[in-house]
């Protein structure tokens, strides 16, 4: 039985994962059902995957936080306990990371055999070039974006899909939480 990936991610409505300029963490939109939900989320048995990139960009955050930051939401906390492989040809361990370890090589050979392998379902919150190469070898099997109701036109960083293949989404859910924030979760397939 091969594993069920997800690439998660977060998006303005213009598709940018992330913001400079004045912008908080979340956009400044989160509220109680977001960060209920995302809990709930990370709460079920899964295996996170990085990129070296991402796991740098995390590690660094969480280091450099307190208790009582945003970035120590309950579901980072979470996600930070769960198992995660980072896929690096460059990091060397030990990782500061509770229970993580080390892939090197292709981050399509290495999912391509953790989707064989694993008894969890397997998720990536952002390492977005990382997740447009799985995307394109047809490895991602669920396309979670969490929209938030911002426009970064000039303050925009890390477009999500900049320079992806062509893909047909299938929705399979949709909620709103908090009423403003989308969280529309795709199946996607190859556009031919």
């Amino acid at each position: 039985m091969t594993a069920t990936y997800t690439f998660d991610v977060f998006s303005s409505l213009d598709g940018f994962g992330a913001a400079s300029g004045n912008w908080t963490g979340y956009w400044g939109k989160q509220g109680p059902e977001l960060l209920d939900h995302r809990l709930a989320v990370y709460s079920e048995e899964q295996r996170m995957v990085f990129g070296a990139n991402t796991y740098r960009a995390f590690a660094r955050m969480l280091a450099s936080s307190t208790e009582e930051s945003e970035v120590r939401d309950p579901w980072v906390t979470r996600m930070r306990s769960l198992p995660a492989t980072v896929v690096s040809t460059t990091l060397e361990g030990p990782l500061d990371w509770p229970d993580a370890s080390i892939a090197s090589g292709d981050a399509v050979d290495v999912v391509a055999r953790l989707k064989e392998e694993s008894e969890v379902p397997l998720r990536s919150h952002g390492s977005l070039s990382m997740n447009r190469a799985l995307m394109a070898a047809g490895l991602v099997d669920r396309v979670q974006v969490t929209l938030f109701p911002v426009i970064t036109g000039q303050t925009g960083l890390d477009p999500i899909f900049q320079g992806a293949a062509d893909f047909d989404l299938e929705l399979l859910e949709r909620r709103t939480l908090d009423g403003h924030i989308q969280e529309l979760i795709y199946r996607p397939t190859h556009h031919v």
